[in-house]
């Protein structure tokens, strides 16, 4: 144990520890661009500069070890003019665009602007203009808002493992950008947005679908109609100064029509739906000697992730769309015939956690008839946008219930949004399924939790499924590569890209932390203890939809309508 003095006041710290742990433990702020938490420290923004009391050079903060006795100041007079003279440099070489920035807000540079006062650089501003990448459908990279931090480079690389990006060049010349300089639509990009979720300034955002569903909300001729993914509803309260997870289901229902859609659904529904395909398409693999472990096909980033990097394994994949993907087929299918509504009147709008939804929709193995199922794709960032758009206070709402058929929910198709959500819920299902009798306890904790691997044994009608819980796509490569060599005993595998799940989804607002995501899970699993409708095959809707139009799971119409295929895409680059 050490004892060090911060700006004249005692500290105890442990051997080991850096300035910036002691520091953030305190609740003492100094400023940070390249320094991720869990991820070595390079020390190269030098923002979270200190001085120390014997030395002649300021010291980095996040790559500094304590040393007993240290006397440190984080805000003397050299210390604020280094600072500012950082802010300067990266403002010279920098848009003057912050009024109609995509970040403006939430940019890290722009705050630290403002509190250091910086609001003109004496270096002189660079002439170069970078083209901006916009041939992802899910991303767009303006290089000339790129500081050069280095964080999404190790987001990409040490939680996702694509390493579809990296610096190259050098001098002034360098860029982070696809390897080989390629537009990112070529690369190997997942479109999860992780990337999006930690860069500090407007360099990375999500493409911009809002002006497609305003102009639709504006034709007569079309009925536009919404849905929302299970963790939209509880990363949504921070935004509005409510505490983190609270739950506004009820309220963006109203939200929602107050904007002029027509019809809003909850894309919980078909989670559930999800569920009595998926469950039976497991139980048909065990009891019959299918493909086995099968991994679930939920996430769009980890789908692509699997066709870039293991294609060989894509037969280990259920052939279940997504919920977002499930509940498009179900509106220009079921929901337009049972209306008697023209199919090319509609517009589908879903409000999803996630960016590589927007590239998921685009698929051609998602289309019927040379139709997208779903039309647009607004990140919850988005939704806020839109919301703030309309001048909607949300705290002014009455709470309206979503519509039918797709609008009674089970908390299985909710709990979707955490981490070992999808796995859960299918395993209460199969059980049923298997038995002929509910689980005593439905809920299966060793599934829960924001552990990147989780693994469990549980007993199903007499035999044992040995399941596996991963997020965060680095965590899955050890798993996947014990599949491809025959070692792996795992029979039933979720794969979510985002750590944490869809509650990080990389379409959530940018401002959050551990306690943060903590709370939205937590949310989730309150609504789960609290409502009565636990499992997805005792949803009545559910059930009639089967009974009135699907006929049973893994029927043809349902393999038609709610199952897909997957590419190699490990050759196409």
């Amino acid at each position: 144990m050490y004892s060090i003095e911060i700006n004249n006041q005692r500290y105890d710290c442990n051997a080991g520890e850096t300035i910036l742990d002691v520091l953030r433990r305190n609740k003492i702020q100094v400023p940070t661009f390249c320094f991720l938490k869990g991820h070595l420290p390079t020390g190269a923004c030098r923002m979270c500069v200190v001085e120390i009391e014997g030395r002649r050079n300021l010291a980095a903060s996040c790559s500094e070890p304590v040393v007993d006795g240290m006397k440190i100041k984080t805000h003397s007079p050299r210390v604020v003019e280094a600072r500012e003279t950082i802010l300067e440099l990266l403002l010279a070489n920098h848009p003057d665009d912050c009024l109609y920035c995509e970040k403006s807000g939430h940019c890290e540079l722009q705050k630290l602007a403002t509190q250091y006062k910086v609001v003109r650089g004496t270096f002189p501003k660079t002439e170069s203009v970078k083209p901006i990448d916009e041939s992802s459908p899910s991303i767009i990279r303006n290089p000339n808002k790129c500081i050069l931090c280095g964080r999404c480079v190790l987001v990409c690389q040490q939680i996702e493992g694509v390493a579809a990006i990296d610096r190259t060049g050098r001098g002034s010349q360098t860029v982070i950008a696809s390897s080989g300089l390629i537009p990112q639509a070529l690369s190997r990009c997942i479109n999860c947005g992780q990337c999006v979720l930690v860069c500090p300034t407007g360099a990375l955002t999500e493409s911009n679908e809002i002006p497609q569903v305003l102009k639709a909300l504006q034709d007569s001729s079309k009925k536009v109609v919404a849905q929302y993914a299970p963790s939209v509803t509880i990363s949504l309260a921070e935004e509005f100064n409510l505490p983190a997870g609270t739950d506004l289901n009820g309220v963006l229902n109203a939200a929602l029509r107050r904007m002029g859609f027509y019809r809003v659904f909850d894309t919980s529904f078909t989670a559930d739906l999800t569920i009595l395909e998926e469950s039976a398409e497991l139980i048909e693999r065990v009891t019959k000697g299918g493909r086995l472990p099968m991994i679930t096909s939920c996430c769009p980033g980890w789908v692509k992730f699997a066709e870039e990097f293991y294609p060989e394994l894509l037969p280990h994949l259920s052939t279940c769309k997504s919920p977002q993907m499930m509940m498009g087929a179900m509106i220009k299918s079921y929901w337009v015939e049972k209306e008697q509504i023209p199919v090319d009147s509609v517009y589908s709008v879903s409000f999803m956690p996630c960016t590589a939804k927007k590239f998921e929709k685009l698929r051609p193995e998602m289309m019927r008839e040379e139709r997208q199922d779903v039309d647009a794709v607004l990140t919850t960032r988005e939704l806020i946008k839109l919301i703030h758009f309309f001048g909607i206070e949300m705290d002014k709402l009455t709470p309206e219930d979503t519509d039918p058929p797709f609008g009674r929910r089970s908390t299985a198709g909710k709990i979707f949004g955490a981490s070992g959500g999808v796995m859960e819920a299918a395993l209460r299902t199969a059980y049923e399924k298997m038995t002929g009798e509910n689980m005593t306890d439905l809920t299966i904790s060793a599934v829960r939790g924001l552990e990147g691997i989780k693994d469990a044994v549980m007993t199903v009608g007499g035999i044992e499924v040995k399941i596996g819980v991963v997020s965060g796509l680095m965590n899955v490569r050890s798993l996947l590569d014990k599949v491809k060599e025959g070692t792996s005993d795992l029979q039933f595998i979720e794969v979510m890209a985002c750590p944490g799940g869809c509650i990080n989804g990389g379409g959530q607002p940018v401002e959050q932390d551990p306690e943060t995501l903590l709370a939205r899970m937590r949310a989730l699993y309150l609504i789960d203890q609290k409502e009565n409708l636990r499992t997805s095959h005792e949803n009545p809707f559910i059930q009639e939809l089967y009974k009135e139009y699907l006929g049973e799971p893994l029927s043809e119409k349902s393999h038609h309508l709610l199952h897909t295929k997957y590419i190699d895409r490990s050759d196409l680059e």
